[in-house]
């Protein structure tokens, strides 16, 4: 089970109570941009090394994408809590995957098998996961501006496509057969 790409899930899912003490407790932004960046950079490698060494798995599968929402939600309450992000956009988000994880219970009921995460899913999380550390810089005297408007420019992309994959994720997995 523990093969290359789940010990860089598992690396990402360290990340976020290190994340959160460097941001919130001794309020080291740069030290909180190297660990999200190195989180975006893990998530992106983990499928890649995943399917290039043939190393996909089960677990894989459900430990990603579990690790990417625990990742999302820690840095947007974290976000909200320093005024970097609104609370209404925050609490929209969470709500998002609540909802989506009522669904992924309702399937385990039926017996269905899960939905796949699909291409606009993973760029959804992408696109959130490079506007976070984009998003800490924001406050650099030189680069600040620019990682701010590359921030939220990669933000608003990836909150849009979140919900849009929300939605389609959401009918799908309602309306899809038991398997036999």
């Amino acid at each position: 089970m523990l093969n290359i790409p789940n010990a860089l899930t598992l690396l990402r899912a360290l990340g976020v109570p290190l994340f959160l003490y460097l941001f919130l407790v001794i309020e080291q932004p740069v030290a909180s941009f190297l660990v999200i960046t190195i989180g975006a950079i893990t998530d992106y490698l983990d499928g890649k090394i995943a399917r290039a060494l043939n190393q996909t798995s089960d677990f894989g599968a459900k430990f990603d994408p579990t690790v990417d929402r625990l990742y999302i939600a820690a840095v947007i309450i974290a976000f909200a809590i320093k005024d970097y992000l609104p609370w209404w956009l925050v609490i929209s988000i969470i709500a998002r995957d609540l909802i989506l994880l009522l669904v992924v219970i309702s399937q385990r009921l039926r017996g269905i098998t899960y939905l796949e995460v699909t291409f606009l899913g993973k760029a959804a999380t992408f696109n959130l996961l490079y506007a976070f550390p984009f998003l800490l810089l924001a406050d650099i005297d030189v680069i600040g501006i620019w990682c701010y408007r590359a921030g939220w420019a990669f933000a608003i992309w990836g909150i849009s496509l979140y919900f849009y994959t929300g939605i389609q994720y959401f009918v799908k997995g309602l309306k899809r057969p038991v398997d036999r």
